[in-house]
């Protein structure tokens, strides 16, 4: 007859077999990036429908690719042969995601601010900001 194992060990084998049902690393940066979209929104809420879909897809773009470029440039790959290296990743990919949305509100409203001007007074706009 086997021991039996304490209801901790058996959750935390359990939480071990549904991460990695999920795909490990593939589970950290969907679930990373759906977090910072959700922390990002409570923060800075949506106007419109629009507004939301565009907060979404930003913010999940850019947790996913800022946090594989953080990840390629660093070389953090061998982190995804261990929980705790994923668990790591998971807060790269979440830290990535966060700025993205407010990058591109930022964009959006400088656009829609100067949505009359020409090309060239964006242009001189730019180099003077630049300051040059």
């Amino acid at each position: 007859m086997s021991e039996p194992i304490s209801g901790s060990a058996a959750a935390a084998a359990g939480g071990a077999a549904a991460f990695k049902a999920i795909g490990g690393a593939a589970g950290v940066a969907a679930g990373a990036s759906g977090l910072a979209a959700f922390v990002v929104m409570l923060m800075v809420r949506p106007r419109t429908r629009g507004e939301w879909a565009v907060a979404l897809t930003c913010t999940v773009v850019s947790s996913l690719g800022g946090g594989a470029a953080v990840v390629q440039h660093f070389g953090l790959q061998s982190w995804t042969a261990d929980y705790i290296g994923l668990v790591a990743l998971f807060g790269l990919v979440f830290a990535c995601g966060l700025p993205g949305w407010a990058i591109v509100r930022w964009v959006f409203n400088y656009i829609n601010r100067r949505a009359d001007a020409g090309i060239d007074d964006i242009y001189a706009d730019l180099r003077k900001g630049m300051g040059q």
